[in-house]
């Protein structure tokens, strides 16, 4: 067990250091979008094309992965949001509190931690979970956020359900990650090497995806933290002028340590449940492969969850409370799992 906390506790150690520069200030919170920016469209592509492209092209199109990380996915996103529902939290909040509970942090996190720990070979099975995760996983969340209301105006929830299925789309089609995951299929399939400027160009910058990710986690997590205590203690200061303000508080335990529990502990149960089972009948999945979507699985929420949740109006409070949570426990769990599954 000790040497996996060795590999794991520079990749949190880094985690922490974003979050204690942003909580001190030392790092401006306004220029937290531009680390993240920086990592969206530039390092974390390059890294993912330059693994996509080194990778044989039967991993990248391994359906079988693709089928129980999509079947578990769904499963969690159906399961969350028919527990969590209730008189506080409505479809826009449910929904993002099931993204956040299947949606792990494999870009920023999970590709440079577990290739360290597994090796090269885990980029593949990484990949098509990052891909189903961005196109179909966060897209239905999305369109499910929107249903608030569905029975008033004639459906109108139906309707904003499909103008933000919409939306999430465009969101695709701009994310510069799914066109790096794709040109990284074609360049393997095609066995083609990029021009060598261009070539230690991109790997450059996937040199940088790594730290810079890390960091930027930790950034983002305080920045959510301090936004929403200002939100709070803003919202009692004009309900006590009496100028308007409405009451606001931090969303309660028993809203955020179920889904932390679902994230860390269900999650990768239910992938390993699923792909045993899955091996069992027959289906031509690895059992190095399904160890690497379990430990996907492990690791806590993705951080960009987060910003989601603040730009479609949902409680960001909450769902910055369980990207914490499960950051913090991941630090303890993740290495355990690894412990477990080799």
């Amino acid at each position: 067990m000790l040497p996996v906390f060795l590999v794991t506790f520079p990749f949190f150690a880094l985690i922490a250091a974003g979050y204690a520069a942003a909580r001190a200030r030392l790092l401006p919170l306004e220029a937290i979008p531009g680390l993240n920016t920086f990592v969206l469209y530039f390092a974390l592509p390059c890294m993912l094309l330059r693994f996509g492209a080194g990778t044989p092209i039967a991993q990248l199109l391994d359906g079988s992965v693709a089928l129980i990380w999509g079947a578990s996915a769904l499963a969690v996103v159906a399961g969350v949001v028919t527990l969590t529902r209730n008189a506080r939290i409505g479809w826009n909040d449910a929904a993002f509190g099931a993204l956040v509970a299947a949606f792990p942090n494999t870009g920023f996190m999970g590709v440079p931690l577990l290739v360290a720990i597994l090796g090269a070979q885990a980029a593949g099975p990484m990949i098509i979970t990052i891909a189903f995760d961005l196109v179909v996983t966060s897209s239905l969340c999305i369109a499910l956020s929107r249903l608030d209301g569905a029975g008033e105006a004639g459906g109108a929830g139906r309707h904003g359900a499909s103008q933000a299925a919409r939306k999430a789309l465009r969101g695709i089609l701009v994310n510069p990650m799914p066109w790096s995951i794709l040109l990284g299929v074609l360049l393997s399939a095609a066995r083609w090497q990029l021009p060598g400027p261009i070539d230690r160009t991109i790997a450059m910058l996937a040199d940088a995806a790594s730290p810079v990710a890390l960091f930027t986690i930790g950034a983002v997590l305080a920045r959510s933290a301090l936004l929403a205590r200002e939100h709070v203690a803003s919202a009692a200061v004009a309900q006590a002028m009496g100028t308007g303000g409405t009451a606001a508080s931090q969303a309660p335990l028993s809203d955020v340590l179920p889904v932390v529990a679902v994230k860390l502990l269900l999650h990768p149960v239910l992938v390993w449940a699923l792909g045993a089972g899955a091996i069992a009948l027959g289906l031509p999945l690895s059992h190095a492969a399904l160890v690497v979507i379990v430990l996907v699985a492990a690791l806590p929420s993705a951080s960009n969850v987060s910003m989601l949740a603040e730009r479609f109006g949902a409680d960001n409070g909450r769902i910055a409370r369980i990207i914490l949570w499960t950051t913090v426990a991941a630090f303890f769990s993740f290495p355990l799992a690894v412990g477990l599954l080799r």
